[in-house]
């Protein structure tokens, strides 16, 4: 059983004629991809999908810019403050954001900028296809 089989995803045996490990990119074999952990790959998948609303995508390229409170990202993105609150929850629980108290207010950072790659390297991709 593979390893994504182990992760309950459906597995695509069509190799259309081809060993897959006798791909050439760039006139190099192409090496084995390394093998993750069936928990490493719900961990992914659910990062991903915590990434997966176009609010929550505005959301972290505007703090990809600079950490903001709420009032910040409700007057930036021009959504109710609920809206903004909920959403960030949701990143919030999935390790995208942390916040820091500062008196009344929260001000919400990303945690790390390898998420703010991936989000800008997709929208750029999706500007790419128009």
């Amino acid at each position: 059983m593979s390893i994504v089989e182990a992760a309950g995803e459906p597995v695509d045996t069509a190799e259309e004629g081809a060993d897959a490990h006798d791909e050439v990119h760039e006139g190099r074999a192409a090496a084995p991809a390394p093998v993750r952990t069936p928990a490493t790959l719900a961990a992914a998948g659910d990062l991903l999908r915590a990434l997966a609303a176009p609010v929550r995508i505005a959301i972290v390229l505007q703090l990809h810019e600079s950490p903001c409170c709420v009032h910040d990202l409700v007057d930036a993105l021009g959504v109710t403050q609920p809206l903004i609150s909920q959403h960030l929850r949701v990143l919030k629980s999935a390790g995208v954001v942390h916040g820091d108290r500062r008196g009344r207010e929260v001000v919400y950072s990303l945690v790390d900028d390898h998420l703010a790659h991936i989000v800008v390297d997709a929208v750029a991709h999706s500007e790419e296809g128009r």
